[in-house]
């Protein structure tokens, strides 16, 4: 396996920006009210210790959104930055000649996600909502051989948009309920 794939030569592929900030909305939309609430409703947990959680919460799925997917003459990588802690998300390399084929599964949902193989036997999965995804299934194409014609994403943009807007929604909602609670 390659150590690290990152070169002059290599090509990066990110986490769609869209995903990234429908995903972290979602998150506060949420998360974010619940303090409020728990200070009205005198819970016995007490807002402060809510306000701990969301803030690491919302550090993991930033952690979790900065996946890389890197691409270069040698192999394909996985990566994340040098402050997600390696215990929390390891990442993962696979050389091009270790590549036996691209394999698809079914989700429960009833979409479908690739797996590379590897001559081992391993299964890595195939990033699938990057910027640039179907340049990225291209380059593999290109230095595997394999026929990645029907590799289409799982999830389109237009979906990703529709989450979007109910999460603008649910802020909404969240900001009625919030000064509600704060005024009464």
């Amino acid at each position: 396996m390659t150590a690290n794939l990152v070169n002059t030569s290599a090509s990066v592929f990110r986490l769609s920006p869209l995903i990234r900030i429908t995903l972290l909305s979602l998150y506060l939309a949420l998360t974010v009210p619940l303090p409020f609430l728990a200070q009205v409703t005198d819970a016995a947990i007490p807002p402060a210790l809510l306000w701990l959680g969301i803030s690491i919460g919302l550090v993991a799925l930033y952690a979790v959104l900065t996946e890389r997917v890197i691409l270069n003459d040698q192999g394909i990588q996985v990566t994340y930055p040098a402050w997600v802690p390696r215990f929390f998300r390891k990442g993962w390399s696979l050389d091009w000649s270790e590549v036996k084929e691209l394999k698809p599964r079914t989700t429960g949902q009833g979409g479908i996600v690739y797996y590379f193989l590897s001559q081992e036997g391993k299964a890595y999965l195939l990033p699938m909502r990057v910027v640039g995804f179907a340049q990225l299934v291209r380059q593999v194409q290109a230095k595997t051989g394999i026929d990645t014609t029907d590799v289409r994403p799982l999830a389109q943009p237009w979906m990703y948009l529709i989450l979007l807007g109910c999460t603008l929604l649910l802020l909404l909602i969240d900001g009625w309920t919030i000064s509600t609670a704060l005024y009464q």
